[in-house]
């Protein structure tokens, strides 16, 4: 079995913009270069997880989100990092209906599990909302992080909320 590193996207590895889809509108996050290396020497994949309700809600194709995701991918391979998988969950309960790959449900988390085998305890997730680490525990993951810049939120279901990035996989260079 495998560790996994689970990323959401907007928020945690670009920069939250609304709907985006246009690559010269991508900045990534201070430090999610480092954060993913780090956990790559570390034998975890490294895979992303996110709602994209800007498809159902037809302000950018699946074509769109193709094309930006495997930019995403080639940039971090510039960087010698190796996304293993991109999922993403295209739609929204208002306009497409309910679904099970939707954060807080589990489904991207759980296709994960079963296409790359795995093990869902020793592997952690990081998110920028509630929804993010509810999916990651609705899967029987148990190490989470709610990524927060701002230092808005003060109450998570997550293990530990951070400001930064690097507190993530710095956390055990201080003990």
């Amino acid at each position: 079995m495998h560790k996994a590193l689970f990323l959401d996207r907007d928020g945690v590895i670009n920069v939250e913009k609304d709907y985006l889809y246009k690559k010269e509108d991508f900045e990534f996050v201070d430090g999610i270069l480092e954060l993913c290396r780090h956990y790559q020497s570390l034998g975890y994949l490294i895979i992303v997880v996110t709602n994209q309700s800007g498809i159902a809600r037809g302000y950018y194709s699946e074509e769109d989100f193709s094309y930006l995701s495997q930019w995403m991918i080639d940039e971090f391979l510039q960087h010698g990092i190796s996304i293993s998988k991109v999922y993403h969950c295209p739609h929204h309960p208002d306009i497409s209906g309910d679904c099970m790959c939707r954060k807080p449900n589990p489904g991207m988390l759980e296709e994960a599990h079963k296409e790359f085998d795995i093990d869902m305890r020793h592997s952690l997730m990081i998110g920028d909302k509630e929804r993010d680490i509810e999916s990651a525990l609705n899967a029987g993951i148990v190490e989470t992080y709610l990524f927060d810049e701002d230092g808005e939120i003060h109450d998570s279901k997550a293990n530990k909320i951070v400001r930064k990035l690097e507190q993530i996989w710095k956390k055990n260079a201080d003990t």
